[in-house]
């Protein structure tokens, strides 16, 4: 949260909301983020595409920046995103952390899954992209209506790649991959890597089959 542009959006009259989408956690994560002007949503339902299910509705803002609490996502470069977005006339754009990842950022477990399910994507999907597990994304939220309901998307971590495809397939949307960067992590890993990846793979069949 501190190293969002705050003064950036002020000086250009934009207006900022940050939203936290908090599993009714019993640290102090709610009481942090509260002091530095955010918003709690506490959604007790377990699963990272719920989190976003949950939150992405209720974001005010004509343009929504998404990114995972850990420290690993640039938001201190958010506004040049948002920028790139109005310049070249986007709708939605991903990022791709590989293009800068930081040394011991990610394991080479994780390269290796990220790369087979990035190919699945493509292959299955046409989706050009190179990293279909990042989490930081910048779109405009009118875009929302030309998509599936938020509601039918997985509530698991497949929600990345299904918003990817969603976005990427849609006729009405302008959407891109930009380069981007992934810093070592903060606080203690969640993800489970084998079954998380398999549950990815095993939804993207799925999801092309129906």
């Amino acid at each position: 949260m501190d190293a969002i542009p705050k003064e950036w959006f002020a000086k250009h009259g934009w207006d900022t909301e940050i939203l936290v989408i908090d599993g009714d956690s019993k640290d102090k994560t709610q009481q942090i983020a509260q002091k530095k002007g955010a918003r709690i949503i506490i959604e007790k339902r377990k699963g990272y595409g719920r989190a976003y299910k949950t939150g992405i509705p209720q974001a005010s803002g004509d343009i929504i920046v998404t990114g995972d609490a850990d420290a690993t996502y640039p938001f201190d470069q958010i506004h040049d995103y948002i920028q790139q977005l109005l310049d070249e006339n986007l709708d939605f754009i991903t990022t791709n952390r590989f293009a800068d990842l930081s040394r011991g950022a990610m394991t080479l477990k994780h390269r290796f899954g990220n790369l087979i399910l990035a190919l699945t994507l493509r292959v299955l999907f046409f989706v050009p992209v190179t990293d279909s597990q990042s989490g930081m994304w910048i779109f405009k939220k009118i875009v929302l209506d030309h998509i599936q309901p938020i509601e039918e998307f997985n509530d698991g971590m497949a929600f990345s790649e299904e918003l990817k495809i969603e976005m990427f397939s849609s006729p009405h949307i302008k959407a891109k991959e930009i380069p981007s960067t992934l810093a070592l992590r903060e606080g203690d890993v969640k993800l489970q890597s084998f079954s998380d990846g398999v549950k990815n793979l095993k939804f993207l069949f799925i999801k092309r089959v129906r």
